[in-house]
């Protein structure tokens, strides 16, 4: 198991405040041989139709010194843990969590628009100082 995310509890603290249950921390996929964990596991009560949303979160912080690096590396591991997820609980949507100066920096960039665009992956904006969800991507 991998250690967690420096902004790891930003983003936990942050889902909380939204209403949602942390149910796995982290989340354990085994598939075939190969066991995986995603940062979080986490669901929501949706009050009008008396059933659950439930969601994996992979968090990222983008502190190193390549940020095309690291989101190649946060790429591959959504395209691995979705389709691990598919196999093993489909009823959660994946998302990335990423600290709202990258989104508004790096990911605003055309080029990591398109790739975001064309593998379809989710992201959950977050700001680590007030440890809050800022915005939704689908």
């Amino acid at each position: 198991m991998s250690a967690k995310d420096i902004f790891h509890d930003a983003v936990r603290k942050g889902l909380e405040k939204e209403g949602w249950l942390i149910t796995d921390d982290p989340l354990r996929l085994e598939v075939g041989d190969v066991e995986m964990y995603v940062d979080l596991g986490a669901e929501q009560l949706l009050a009008a139709e008396k059933d659950s949303e439930k969601i994996a979160v992979e968090i990222k912080s983008f502190i190193g010194k390549s940020s095309i690096s690291e989101f190649h590396t946060a790429i591959g591991q959504c395209l691995n843990y979705r389709i691990a997820l598919e196999e093993k609980q489909p009823e959660r949507r994946l998302y990335l969590a990423i600290p709202s100066d990258i989104y508004y920096s790096f990911f605003e960039l055309r080029f990591i628009q398109t790739v975001i665009k064309q593998l379809q992956i989710h992201l959950i904006i977050y700001d680590p100082i007030e440890e809050v969800i800022v915005e939704w991507k689908n």
